[in-house]
């Protein structure tokens, strides 16, 4: 079973109506603005936020610029944005934050295999 590619159409200030491949990991453009220039279209796949004890640590989603200036930067790769914990521990909240350390670092493997399978199919 061959399934249509799924496209977008986004309207640019430079280029008009720009249609791309959308893939299927994409979340979709519901934040997308028309006064965007085409270098700054991006597909973004779902937000994962990484706390700790309620606290941001990191913003981590998979995401691809198809259009970006410099042709290495238009694959698909995790972007990972850390937030701004700032915090004194004592042993016992060092522990504490090295658990969740390891409990995020199993989320981002997991991310990092799912990205490992999008840029092993687009090898295909």
């Amino acid at each position: 079973m061959n399934a249509e590619p799924r496209t977008v159409t986004l309207p640019t200030e430079d280029h008009g109506d720009v249609t791309l491949p959308e893939p299927s990991w994409c979340a979709g453009h519901a934040d997308h603005r028309p006064d965007s220039h085409r270098v700054d279209l991006t597909h973004k796949g779902p937000e994962h936020r990484l706390h700790h004890q309620g606290q941001l640590l990191w913003t981590v989603f998979l995401g691809q610029a198809p259009c970006a200036t410099a042709p290495d930067h238009r694959g698909v790769g995790l972007y990972v944005e850390q937030g701004s914990y700032a915090l004194t521990l004592d042993p016992n909240g060092l522990y504490d934050l090295a658990a969740t350390f390891e409990t995020h670092a199993d989320r981002l493997r997991a991310l990092a295999d799912q990205l490992a399978a999008i840029l092993a199919e687009d090898q295909r």
